[in-house]
């Protein structure tokens, strides 16, 4: 392993160089409208889909997601959700969620809720297609958008992990390469980052609202430390 981690900077600056050499500088460009793009999808998901979820709870999105800044901060440097998993689970008992509730989806959704992940893997394979200049039928998008929501299951927040389960999604659609991940390596940390936030957010939104329906969290409590100002 420790041989993997010395060498694995080595490789992904060989992929960098193959992929630039091979298609020219425009792909660094295409890839930074990737990154931007991932970005963008993964922030309106929060904000609308998570946002209107959270909302029938009677709960703010970006009062939620400020109270959470801190783990969030942690999440950016390490690009992985597992690093703040106690801190979680402290900060939504604060909530006025019950423990047996949150002991129990949150360490659940860390394994079958990454809402990230699924998002990532959809747009990863459309690229690579796009870049290999294959067209995906409407069955075919059918096929991905199913199996991905099978492959990220059990797919932890680690650095690097995405690129095997991506791997495994490729392989749905024959006719798309699996060396097209070398497209995605040089990029893989800078999306990795948004990905484990909204993997954390959407989990922590999921414990609110699995405690709202079983009336396992104290309402007046959560919003009292919600309005409460650092």
């Amino acid at each position: 392993m420790g041989l993997i981690i010395r060498l694995a900077p080595i490789g992904v600056f060989g992929s960098v160089a193959y992929t630039t050499a091979k298609f020219g500088l425009d792909s660094l460009v295409q890839l930074g409208y990737l990154v931007l793009l991932f970005y963008a999808t993964c922030i309106l998901f929060v904000v609308i889909v998570l946002g209107s979820i959270l909302k029938l709870t009677g709960l703010n999105i970006f009062k939620f997601v400020a109270y959470f800044k801190d783990e969030l901060a942690i999440v950016l440097g390490t690009a992985s959700s597992d690093s703040v998993l106690p801190q979680i689970m402290k900060k939504l008992r604060n909530l006025g969620i019950k423990d047996s509730t949150v002991g129990l989806v949150i360490p659940t959704g860390y394994s079958f809720n990454l809402d990230g992940f699924s998002i990532y893997l959809t747009l990863g394979v459309i690229f690579i297609a796009q870049a290999c200049n294959i067209d995906l039928s409407t069955h075919d998008l059918l096929a991905i958008l199913l199996v991905s929501l099978i492959t990220s299951k059990g797919a932890h927040g680690i650095p690097g992990s995405a690129l095997v389960i991506l791997a495994a999604t490729l392989s749905v659609i024959p006719s798309l390469p699996a060396i097209g991940l070398v497209l995605l390596l040089s990029v893989d940390w800078f999306i990795g980052i948004i990905r484990a936030c909204t993997n954390l957010i959407g989990n922590c939104v999921a414990a609110v609202v699995i405690a709202h329906w079983e009336k396992d969290i104290d309402h007046a409590q959560a919003k009292a430390v919600l309005d409460t100002k650092p």
